[in-house]
This record gives C-alpha cells, structure tokens and sequence, in this order.
C-alpha cells in the first residue's frame, strides 16, 4: 500500500497518550490503526441508516428488530432446491 505523508494537528495530551502506547516511532502506525477502525464503523453506521426501513411488511411500516429475526429465521428454516 503506497504510503502519503500527511500533517495532523492533535491536542497535546492526545498526542502523549498515544506516544505512551505506541511510542513516538509508532505514531503513523496507531494513528492510521485508529483511523481505519473509525473509517469501517462509519461505514457500517452508514449503511445500516440507508438501508433502514428497506423490508417493509405488508401494511407499510418498517420491521421491529424482533420481527427481522423471525423473518431471518423463517427464511433459513425453508428448504430450497
């Protein structure tokens, strides 16, 4: 993976805690660690709040998470070929 050389402005504190687990040459490699972790969880939060309301019932209202589940479950339960 090609590496950039970016410039970030951290608070001081923020930037001492991290350099006290990852040590002042590991900085790079936490910072991107962390921030790929972030990137993945918005990401999802993203996707789960598009697709909100995407099974509807019949009666047009969106399913309870109960009701996911036992659509889920229904579905898995029928055999197919």
């Amino acid at each position: 993976m090609a590496l950039t050389r970016t410039n970030l402005t951290l608070p001081e504190e923020l930037l001492r805690q991290v350099d006290e687990i990852a040590g002042p040459r590991g900085r790079s490699r936490y910072v991107a660690d962390a921030v790929a972790q972030r990137v993945k969880r918005d990401r999802l939060r993203r996707a789960i709040e598009d697709s909100y309301g995407s099974l509807v019932p019949p009666g047009g209202r969106p399913m309870t998470r109960e009701e996911v589940s036992a659509w889920v479950r229904k579905q898995r339960d029928e055999v197919t070929d």
